[in-house]
């Protein structure tokens, strides 16, 4: 009488200790999520434990990771551009004022960031 496992395609492996184990393999894409990957792991693994492990243990942890610090980095650039474009931070400002434009320029990025750690990491 074959197991429901054996029914649906699974094998099992003979182990040392004479004990049958499921062959079990998790498909995960190639991890290549940066900055935003790593908090939003951070962050899953500290406050959303649940989540994290179903995450871990369907084999979606790395695709949602790699999705999160995809749309992130999006999401700055567009806002970036936006908010340079809205508060006239431009080529003409760089070269009238180098160090109003990088101080504004690292207003525009710390703002942006804000937004986009509340969207898409701490969610």
């Amino acid at each position: 009488m074959k197991s429901l496992f054996e029914e649906m395609g699974g094998t099992y492996m003979l182990g040392t200790d004479g004990m049958y184990y499921p062959d079990l393999e998790l498909l995960e894409e190639e991890p290549h999520y940066s900055k935003y990957g790593r908090m939003r792991l951070h962050y899953l693994k500290e406050y959303h434990k649940v989540l994290y492990n179903t995450l871990l243990l369907d084999g979606e942890l790395v695709k949602h990771l790699n999705e999160v610090d995809d749309t992130a980095n999006q999401r700055m650039k567009l806002l970036t551009l936006q908010m340079q474009e809205q508060q006239g931070v431009n080529e003409s400002l760089k070269t009238r004022d180098q160090m109003a434009w990088v101080g504004a320029c690292n207003n525009i990025r710390n703002a942006v960031e804000e937004i986009v750690l509340n969207e898409l990491i701490y969610c």
